[in-house]
């Protein structure tokens, strides 16, 4: 399988969690959406020439949320990323639905308004604190965010709070995130070294792109 991918990206992050949880190995394609070949490589399998986006026996997904039910779906050898129960189910699918409909989207507006102005509106603000806050909430209920185990759910918001590093966002407030945070980094012996290669490609992006933003 091949993955068209930039760890700088959340959503390319999620998908390779995704495929060490369950053990797939991945041809992983470098991809630089700000370059043109890159781009029209992309666009062949991918009209909208998004990353990440996943080639199999032909077959292309992009949508890392599709990406990562469909790596389930087709690979896992059980179904406790992506629970068959249904109600177990429906909750890792709400959580699911608020990262990409709340909190990420709230995340990445923060991201795109500090690049663009180096400083994020009361507003901006005030919508990210209201999605943090029911994430403390989410992940106080249980052991996990959506199950007493790791799902979907859990590596998904992880890559949303792990964004808030391009704003230097403190989380001090939210002790139950950051416990959570610690808990789900741990379900990966590898984290470390995945973090380091987050950390140093996002430097090297935001020297090249984003000058005058500090991370």
């Amino acid at each position: 399988m091949e993955l068209y991918s930039d760890i700088v990206s959340p959503p390319c992050q999620n998908v390779l969690l995704v495929a060490k949880r369950l053990g797939i190995s991945l041809s992983v394609k470098k991809s630089n959406i700000h370059d043109a070949a890159d781009v029209a490589a992309l666009t062949k399998l991918n009209p909208q020439h998004t990353i990440p986006t996943l080639v199999d026996d032909g077959h292309a997904i992009w949508e890392s949320y599709a990406i990562a039910i469909y790596l389930v779906e087709n690979y896992a050898q059980d179904d406790m990323l992506y629970p068959k129960d249904t109600k177990v189910r429906s909750v890792v699918n709400q959580r699911l639905f608020f990262d990409i409909g709340t909190l990420y989207k709230n995340v990445l507006a923060c991201i795109d308004a500090t690049v663009a102005e180096q400083r994020l509106s009361e507003e901006l603000r005030g919508k990210l604190r209201q999605a943090l806050d029911l994430t403390e909430k989410f992940v106080t209920e249980r052991s996990f965010i959506a199950a007493d185990h790791l799902t979907l759910a859990d590596i998904f918001v992880l890559g949303s709070i792990t964004a808030l590093e391009w704003i230097k966002y403190d989380l001090e407030q939210y002790p139950s995130i950051r416990g959570w945070v610690r808990k789900v980094t741990a379900e990966f012996p590898d984290y470390s070294d995945f973090y380091k290669q987050i950390r140093e490609d996002t430097k090297q992006y935001i020297a090249t792109h984003c000058p005058d933003l500090q991370y």
